[in-house]
């Protein structure tokens, strides 16, 4: 078995096709911004002109430096095997540093967070637009409800996958940033002046005399959130794609964001409040005719932005869980499509979360305080990482220095500007994405623990017990094929249990024993696997070298194996049960899996047993190994062992008489 050649040479050329495909998957969240950036930055406020053009100057330079500059020119360098996304930037990068983990591990439950924030701002944002149809001004309109009732539609429906629908979300999507621009383009006919706005000595203007420069900015950063989605759904589209269609992309949002500015002049001197709620301009550049088309179309646009989020939600858990930083969940791939992908404990927990969230702040404009926080610190983490990413490539170490402090600056602005809205929202990001950043922490600490305490063995030295056992007649034949997967990397080692399970607990005879070990590469779609014969016919190992974002089918692998060693005249077996559909004798399989427990011997530091506990109680409820490793449930045996990591040692027991 060896590479596959599909993905590794998966990169998408440049075709019209690619192109439109790209708007549909790339470019929902940013593109969805205009629904509120405008109505952030005038606020309750008088309007100003200076105001106004100096928010869109900064709206502008802000998509340069950020979006075209930083994600679309330089970290789209950062290609894994085609593939993006921060882990996978990570996987790049992790071998130079430890510590790199640490900002991985933060902008990776950053971007989950954001996951409960994007779908409820969204579609809240474009269903509020019917609040400007004037035959609706008079009608109560339960926009909560709605809210959460598209929400609850959209994650019911992520279990059976987007592969007949995605078909549309590209047009849709075209259609969808024509119509920003030409609206944009029919508010700037009238009020050409207002181009001045692209001279960046009005953003500075506004930076350095405007008394709420601070907030301001927190509102104009929500122009460029999605960006990491740029480089985390590189692997659906190509980078080419994305560099090209973003050109499109940007002219469509700058249009439209310079002729919000320019309706909104039309107040200047005073608020645009009516009722006591601000006017979104997004919603005020339509025709009265044209507004029930242009909410139609926002909210189609609002939900392919949310699906492009949790679809990317998925991919990153996905990630996650093939590098060790969170419990081994159930995956499933509704569809034959690349990259397509379930994860129903996800699709379960981002529902609450943004159910939730709408419930809680109710409007959306209530929702950006909480949604600006979650992206900058996303963004200050991929910093980190990129910089080293260009160390590894050895780009010039002045031009790394140069980009890291820029962007840390840059980055660090907007993240001071975030963090003033802590209070009216942004605490609900900082505290989703802490509990996912502690569960990764624990996830890691526990790994390091058992590794520090658990000793592996040479199976060398039981191989005359293990074949003993093999041709024991008076012990009842347990398989054909007995398989164990281990941890041990080493090709002639396994964990002490293991042997003790087959030897000690009830002796498991078999005809073969098979002991199998993944290691998980940092090339996303590896699909290699090599065999150490210990003792022909009798034992062997097998170590699978699988991608980051390959599914697991070891019952499936491990067939195809023995069935290519029988080919080889490799091993040897006569089965009594099974004959294969091609004709091949592989024998029947079991699959032992052991599950450990904490045992009350141990002897560990109080933060180490906390982190032991929480560790193995999680593991007990999340996906079961059969669904993780890809087993049919009548060929796996499930192994409970007590875990004894450090024994007590020292203790006094005084005898009686």
């Amino acid at each position: 078995m060896s590479s596959n050649g599909e993905h590794n040479g998966h990169h998408h050329r440049l075709t019209t096709a690619g192109l439109i495909i790209t708007l549909g998957i790339i470019y929902g969240d940013i593109g969805t911004s205009p629904l509120y950036v405008m109505r952030a930055i005038v606020g309750t406020d008088v309007v100003n002109r200076e105001t106004i053009l100096g928010a869109v100057s900064l709206v502008f330079w802000t998509l340069t430096i950020q979006t075209s500059l930083k994600y679309v020119t330089l970290v789209l360098q950062a290609d894994n095997k085609g593939e993006g996304g921060i882990f996978s930037l990570y996987t790049l990068v992790r071998r130079r540093r430890r510590w790199l983990l640490f900002p991985a591990m933060i902008g990776g439950s950053a971007v989950l967070s954001e996951g409960m924030i994007t779908p409820p701002i969204s579609i809240s944002s474009a269903i509020e637009g019917l609040q400007a149809v004037d035959s609706l001004h008079d009608v109560h309109i339960p926009i909560v409800a709605i809210t959460i009732g598209i929400l609850s539609a959209l994650f019911i429906f992520q279990q059976f996958g987007t592969a007949t629908v995605g078909r549309f979300f590209g047009p849709i999507m075209l259609i969808w940033f024509s119509m920003l621009g030409l609206l944009g383009l029919m508010q700037l006919a009238g009020n050409w002046s207002i181009l001045q706005a692209l001279n960046p000595m009005h953003a500075m203007q506004l930076l350095l005399h405007h008394p709420n420069a601070l907030v301001l900015m927190g509102a104009v950063f929500l122009c460029t959130t999605g960006a990491e989605a740029l480089y985390a759904d590189l692997g659906h589209c190509g980078k080419q794609n994305i560099r090209v269609s973003w050109i499109f992309v940007k002219t469509c949002l700058v249009l439209n964001y310079l002729g919000q500015a320019a309706w909104c002049l039309h107040f200047e001197g005073q608020t645009m409040l009516v009722k006591g709620e601000t006017l979104n301009p997004f919603y005020g550049v339509m025709p009265d005719w044209f507004l029930p088309i242009g909410i139609a179309v926002a909210t189609m646009a609002a939900i392919i932005a949310s699906q492009a989020m949790i679809s990317g939600s998925f991919t990153l858990v996905s990630e996650a869980i093939r590098l060790g930083l969170l419990p081994k969940l159930t995956v499933i791939f509704p569809t034959h499509l690349k990259g397509q992908l379930y994860v129903p404990a996800v699709n379960t927990l981002l529902w609450g979360g943004c159910v939730f969230v709408t419930l809680y702040f109710q409007e959306s404009k209530h929702m950006e305080a909480a949604y600006g926080l979650s992206v900058t610190i996303t963004m200050l983490m991929s910093t980190i990482l990129l910089s080293n990413f260009f160390v590894t490539r050895r780009r010039p170490p002045l031009l790394v220095w140069i980009f890291l402090i820029w962007y840390l600056c840059f980055e660090g602005a907007f993240f001071s500007a975030n963090l003033l809205k802590f209070k009216e929202g942004g605490f609900i990001t900082i505290v989703i994405a802490s509990v996912l950043f502690v569960l990764m922490y624990v996830w890691v600490q526990a790994k390091k623990i058992r590794t520090r305490f658990i000793h592996n063995i040479k199976i060398n030295y039981y191989i005359d017990q293990l074949i003993a056992l093999s041709n024991d007649e008076s012990v009842p034949k347990y398989a054909t094929n007995l398989v164990f997967l281990s941890s041990a990397k080493s090709p002639k080692k396994v964990e002490e249990k293991i042997l003790y399970s087959i030897l000690q607990t009830q002796p498991k005879r078999a005809d073969i024993y098979w002991f199998v070990h993944i290691e998980v590469t940092d090339e996303p779609y590896t699909m290699e696997y090599k065999v150490n014969v210990l003792a022909a016919d009798d034992v062997y190992k097998v170590t699978f070298r699988l991608g980051f974002r390959v599914e697991q089918r070891m019952n499936l692998f491990l067939r195809k194996v023995v069935e290519e060693l029988l080919l080889n005249e490799e091993v040897n077996i006569e089965s009594r049960y099974h004959i294969s559909r091609d004709g091949l004798p592989t024998g029947d399989f079991k699959f032992v899996i052991i599950q450990e427990f904490l045992s009350h011997e141990n002897d560990l530091p109080v933060l180490e047993q906390i982190v032991m506990t929480v560790y193995l109680a999680v593991k007990s409820f999340t996906a079961s190994p059969q669904n993780w490793f890809g087993l049919d449930s009548d060929s796996v045996d499930l192994e409970k062992v007590p875990l004894v990591l450090r024994p007590v040692k020292d203790f006094k027991l005084k005898r009686i008489t």
